[in-house]
């Protein structure tokens, strides 16, 4: 059920690309997506309820962090559309993502860590390293770095025993 919000509390699509700094072209496409949410107002113009300005905000954020928008859609599931999110749903956002990026940071600093013994060490073994693929040797394995991909496998089973992620 959609609770209709005061005429107050709606935005012309005009003001809240001045409030927000997103293009309107934009706006048309989160609302496709299913991210945000207009009606039509007098006249039939696109109008937002002023919450949506809450969720155009962390699309921006989302963005800087690199989150698909694919992840932002998913938790935007979580989170109501007809009113304001509480404080409660917010936390909940950002746990899920304040994971996401942990697990992101060490992704990284295991590639870094690699990548440096690697440069470093300077041995250019094909047996060993976990970077190198001579003759696409390991096509047959699947596609992308796959020692890499299975070093960090390695490194989850290690740090989380009996899971597999």
């Amino acid at each position: 059920m959609i609770v209709r919000a005061s005429p107050d509390d709606h935005l012309a699509i005009g003001e809240v690309i001045r409030r927000t700094g997103v293009p309107a072209s934009a706006l048309h496409f989160y609302e496709r997506r299913g991210l945000i949410i207009s009606e039509r107002g007098v006249g039939g113009q696109r109008v937002f309820s002023r919450h949506m300005l809450r969720r155009i905000s962390l699309i921006i954020v989302a963005k800087r962090l690199h989150i698909p928008l694919s992840d932002v859609a998913e938790v935007f599931t979580t989170l109501p559309a007809d009113r304001a999110p509480t404080h409660k749903d917010w936390q909940r956002v950002s746990r899920i993502w304040r994971r996401q990026l942990e697990e992101r940071r060490r992704a990284i600093e295991n590639l870094e860590q690699e990548l440096t013994g690697c440069i470093g060490c300077g041995c250019l073994s094909m047996k060993a390293c976990l970077l190198l693929n001579p003759d696409d040797a390991l096509e047959g394995q699947g596609p992308g770095p796959v020692r890499l991909q299975e070093a960090e496998l390695a490194r989850r089973r290690r740090a989380r025993p009996g899971t597999i992620t």
